[in-house]
């Protein structure tokens, strides 16, 4: 959050300047929607039909060598294609008893793809398998051997491997570096088939490691479809579930839509916020995106849409000494405090005040607001104090962009889970600061221009020219390296993690990050989403996959 710069504190609220933001593409879109729930029943039963048979090419009873490692492979396949979370336990299990056999497994082995999924698959289930196994692919130059580029498929795979890197692992940076290169190349020729163009295209533009699971799975299924080889079984599997999936997001929209409409904030505020429900949702979806966590998607979709109407008043209406009082009543979150607002303030603070009291009266936020959000950059608001760029970074990254999204980002999980992520969360993990600054970096160089455009100097970007003395494109190179180097923190940090908390838990906190790198890889698309935001909301919500 950050307050409107102004003159005079006391000007007159109708004469204040902003920039009016566009409407929604997608208006009252859903509110139409049909779902037609006997194909929902029908498809739901054919899934249960088939789970046990996918499940068997899973735990096939062979325990051989060759048989872990394609049962290592085939849980790649669950994953890209999206339906993992039927075989939860099962994939522990053989993950497990693999991990175990991983020396005879790589032992002798020398195919690129089957190496590098099997490293993509345990390294993110949390199992640090060693880069050593790389070694196999370097020439006596110690470089990666040429020959390999002509494998394009183990390529692909060698270079979303080589995104789940941590700190001094230069092997994979090196690997990471020359995939890239070789990959370009091969998007830019155009010389193998449509399919396998696309994946490649697809990887370069948003590698899985960061890549939200259904919006993955939705192009995997596409490009799995069209390989010779696939199992009709599988993909049958695979497509029925997501279309199952598509029909309860349809609904859930529908009466978000419902709501929102109701809260009929376009007539009651100044148009200077974003009205960006669906794209809430879609943020949601990359938490939760399973059945069974409906009512944590929804709420968390809701609690989006306040976090957004509050960044918005922050940082693109309100004054400082209104922000102030706004602070100072969500500290103390109390509607009787709403007395000390101007009257647009009050409806932003009472829309959230009714947003989280409909999240608890669910029974699903025990916590309310116990995360101060902004106590920590009230002075700096004042102006009276100029940060430096690593106290910026810290209190900006850590206690506003990713405590309290996180804590909220846990509304899905029971009571028990919930407790226990909180009291992970207030242990400050290095895993989250890790997160959170790297959260923030991304933030302000996404939104540097439209910082400048609003007279914003609170930025990550200004800081560090302020007190380093150097320029502005310097400034962003070095920011953009200390981003991709928190990344591998961040991965380091998950394998230490992964034995401590629960992976329902930690998974969390990670799709959150995932949503972080959706949002900023390419700009500040949440702004402006016509561009992936409006392609992935109608790949996943308007145009339901064919069986």
């Amino acid at each position: 959050m950050k307050a409107t710069p102004t003159r005079a504190c006391h000007d007159q609220e109708s004469n204040r300047k902003f920039k009016r933001l566009p409407l929604s593409k997608w208006g009252h879109h859903f509110l139409s929607a049909q779902v037609d729930v006997s194909e929902m029943n029908a498809l739901a039963q054919e899934i249960e039909r088939l789970k046990p048979e996918v499940g068997e090419m899973l735990m096939f009873s062979s325990k051989s060598i060759e048989s872990t490692k394609k049962r290592i492979l085939f849980i790649y396949m669950l994953v890209s294609l999206g339906v993992a979370f039927h075989f939860e336990d099962e994939i522990e299990q053989s993950l497990e008893e693999g991990f175990e056999k991983i020396q005879e497994m790589i032992a002798g082995e020398d195919d690129l793809y089957t190496i590098s999924i099997m490293f993509w698959v345990f390294r993110t289930y949390g199992y640090n398998m060693s880069t050593d196994v790389f070694k196999r692919f370097k020439g006596e130059n110690e470089k990666f051997m040429e020959s390999i580029t002509s494998d394009v498929k183990g390529m692909v795979s060698l270079y979303e491997a080589a995104h789940l890197r941590t700190t001094r692992e230069d092997m994979l940076e090196e690997a990471l570096s020359f995939t890239t290169r070789n990959l370009e190349s091969l998007a830019r020729a155009g010389a193998s088939s449509p399919h396998i163009l696309m994946r490649i295209r697809n990887a370069l533009c948003m590698p899985q490691h960061y890549n939200a699971e259904m919006i993955f799975a939705r192009e995997y299924i596409s490009f799995y479809e069209q390989e010779e080889d696939h199992n009709k079984m599988l993909l049958r599997f695979a497509k029925i579930n997501f279309k199952f999936l598509q029909l309860n997001w349809i609904q859930e929209l529908k009466t978000l839509t419902k709501w929102w409409k109701q809260q009929d904030l376009a007539s009651k505020l100044p148009p200077y916020f974003r009205d960006r429900l669906i794209e809430c949702y879609l943020f949601a979806l990359m938490i939760y995106f399973e059945p069974q966590f409906s009512l944590g998607r929804v709420s968390l979709a809701k609690i989006n849409t306040v976090f957004t109407l509050v960044d918005d008043t922050c940082d693109r209406y309100g004054n400082v000494s209104e922000v102030a009082a706004l602070v100072q009543c969500v500290e103390r979150w109390d509607p009787d405090c709403m007395d000390s607002l101007p009257d647009y303030m009050k409806t932003v603070f009472k829309f959230a005040w009714n947003t989280f009291e409909e999240c608890e009266n669910a029974g699903i936020m025990e916590e309310g607001l116990s995360y101060d959000v902004q106590g920590a950059l009230e002075e700096w608001e004042q102006g009276d104090v100029v940060p430096t760029f690593d106290e910026y970074l810290e209190i900006g990254g850590v206690e506003v962009t990713m405590y309290v999204s996180i804590a909220c980002s846990f509304l899905g999980l029971g009571q028990s889970s919930r407790e226990q992520a909180y009291k992970w969360l207030k242990s400050r993990p290095k895993f989250v600061e890790a997160q959170a600054k790297r959260a923030r970096l991304m933030n302000d160089i996404a939104g540097f221009e439209g910082d400048m455009s609003r007279g914003f100097d609170v930025n990550a970007i200004m800081y560090y020219m302020k007190q380093y003395k150097v320029t502005e494109e310097e400034t962003f190179t070095r920011l953009q390296k200390m981003a991709r180097d928190l990344d591998t923190t961040v991965n380091e940090e998950i394998l230490k993690t992964t034995k401590s908390v629960p992976r329902q838990i930690l998974k969390r906190a990670i799709d959150f990050g995932k949503m972080i790198e959706f949002t900023y890889r390419s700009g500040e698309e949440y702004t402006h989403p016509e561009g992936r935001f409006k392609d992935h909301i109608t790949s996943l919500f308007v145009d339901l996959i064919r069986l």
